[in-house]
C-alpha cells in the first residue's frame, strides 16, 4: 500500500506541475501571472488578510504581500481596515480585479471541461472525497 500511495503522491505532483504551467498561460493570455490569478480568487469569496491568504494557498506570506502590493498598484484589489486587526487590512477586490479574474477564469474553462469529459462524475466525486481526506489527514 506505501508503494502505491508514493505512485498516488508523484502522480499528484505531476497533475499539479501540469495544472500550474496551464494556468500560468491562461493567465498570461491576459497579461497576468498565476500567482495574481490565485490571490484573485482566493479573496473573490471573501476578503482576507495577507496571512490568511497565504495559509489558503500554502505559500509565504512574503510572496503574498509582494502579489497583493501589485494588485493594489494595478486597482484590481484594495486594502481596507480590518475591525479585528488594525494592523492586517483585508484585501478585497476592486470591480476591475472581479473582470480580469472573470476573464482568466474563462480562459481556464476549456481546460477544465476537457478535464471533466476525461472522467464520469462519480469518479470526479470519488477523487475530490480521497484528496479532501489526504488533506486532512496532512493537516491533522
Amino acid at each position: 500500500m506505501a508503494d502505491e500511495m508514493a505512485l498516488l503522491v508523484a502522480d499528484i505532483y505531476e497533475l499539479a506541475g501540469l495544472l500550474r504551467r496551464t494556468g500560468e498561460a491562461a493567465a498570461a493570455r491576459e497579461g497576468h501571472t498565476q500567482a495574481r490569478w490565485q490571490l484573485l480568487s482566493a479573496v473573490s469569496y471573501q476578503a482576507l488578510t495577507v496571512p490568511q491568504a497565504a495559509r489558503r494557498l500554502g505559500v509565504t506570506r512574503q510572496g503574498v504581500q509582494r502579489v497583493a502590493n501589485d494588485l493594489v498598484a494595478g486597482e484590481l484589489a484594495e486594502f481596507s481596515p480590518n475591525p479585528d486587526h488594525r494592523t492586517s487590512p483585508l484585501l478585497v477586490l476592486t470591480e476591475n480585479g472581479r473582470r480580469v479574474l472573470r476573464a482568466i477564469t474563462e480562459r481556464a474553462t476549456d481546460v477544465n471541461n476537457r478535464l471533466a469529459d476525461a472522467i464520469t462524475p462519480a469518479a470526479l466525486h470519488a477523487t475530490r472525497d480521497t484528496l479532501e481526506r489526504l488533506i486532512i489527514t496532512l493537516k491533522s
